[in-house]
């Protein structure tokens, strides 16, 4: 079908992950739309197992209404493959297809709660009507993901929420660095907390802001935001929106506040295991650089470098690598990792001796 042919077009464009063919997601589902005159559909949601699409088939043909959002990968090149370029790219497309993933409001509350607690909150401007506000404003989540503030009350964001709570608050991924990674827009109503939460909403804040001295400050107030919408983009061609509610009923993962631990780790101290294990776990696919950028309960995220056979221009993009089961706890981790090093290595041996 199409899909080698786009992933070979897409791979000599460097930095831009596998996961983003021009996929589009809306309200918990995702399609690959390949921008070719013929339209291919697939129905496979972006952050699930294969096992999920029937379920979410039947999701998205229970919606009367889409709002599927993205970019198509668009590409007028007519290429000539290698046949082994051709067969690495198929078996490319088949394994990041079936690899498990987070699910798509699990991964947008992930990137909220493991953020650094700063962000950007855009509210309606009362001293300039008209225009949008924009202030960088520190931030906690609760357990159902509501930022919670504590604005002076002389700040323009609080003047502004005052006399129109509705504002939205852009969230990037803790170590974002630019457009390829992870940032989510929560759209609703900041509105003054109850004095009978104010306790709790310290406690939470604190955890998040130790040196928040100023949340016994008399002058300063208390707000909660009510999410009513939820924008997410994960990269090129990986955007789209959930509901309130799949937002508010997720739950963080909870090895993500400790994978980036993980990640440096490895990439400091064992990336020629990681190369290992992808050259293992998708055949015919050789890096020279394997650099893991996230860690969760289902898997790794992998940026790789590689020469194809036809070029001397390194490429680069990113994959998915599923664990073979769920992580629990730290030590799962560490036993997923080493025994999926130990079956590369053991491969490798064996295709050694043939």
């Amino acid at each position: 079908m199409y899909l080698p042919t786009l992933l070979a077009s897409f791979l000599i464009l460097s930095c831009i992950s596998i996961e983003t063919l021009a996929f589009t997601h809306s309200r918990g589902s995702a399609s690959l739309i390949p921008s070719f005159s013929s339209q291919v559909v697939s129905k496979h949601r972006l952050f699930s197992t294969a096992g999920n699409d029937q379920e979410e088939t039947t999701k998205v043909e229970r919606t009367p209404k889409s709002n599927l959002s993205g970019h198509d990968v668009k590409s007028s090149v007519k290429m000539d493959m290698d046949p082994e370029e051709l067969a690495l790219q198929q078996t490319l497309v088949e394994h990041q297809t079936n690899a498990a993933k987070l699910g798509f409001p699990v991964d947008v509350r992930t990137l909220v709660q493991y953020n650094h607690g700063f962000a950007v909150i855009s509210t309606n401007s009362k001293s300039n009507p008209g225009f949008p506000g924009g202030s960088v404003v520190g931030f906690a989540p609760d357990e159902q993901g509501r930022p919670l503030f504590i604005f002076s009350r002389i700040s323009a964001h609080t003047q502004d929420i005052m006399r129109d709570p509705k504002c939205s608050l852009t969230i990037a991924s803790k170590d974002f660095k630019g457009a390829a990674d992870g940032r989510v827009n929560l759209l609703g109503e900041a509105k003054k907390l109850p004095k009978e939460d104010i306790e709790h909403a310290k406690e939470i804040y604190r955890k998040k802001h130790p040196g928040a001295f100023w949340v016994d400050f008399g002058d300063f107030k208390w707000f909660r935001m009510e999410v009513q919408d939820v924008r997410f983009v994960g990269g090129f061609a990986r955007a789209g929106s959930i509901s309130s509610d799949e937002y508010t009923n997720s739950e963080p993962d909870a090895i993500s506040e400790f994978g980036g631990k993980i990640a440096e780790h490895m990439n400091g101290d064992h990336m020629s295991a990681t190369i290992g294990i992808v050259s293992h776990y998708i055949p015919g696919l050789i890096v020279t650089e394997a650099e893991i950028t996230s860690v969760d309960s289902l898997g790794m995220y992998i940026k790789c470098t590689r020469i194809p056979r036809a070029s001397n221009q390194p490429q680069q993009f990113k994959i998915r690598m599923p664990f073979p089961r769920r992580a629990e706890n730290r030590g799962d981790v560490k036993g997923l990792i080493v025994e999926m090093t130990q079956a590369a290595a053991k491969g490798a041996s064996e295709s050694t001796e043939q």
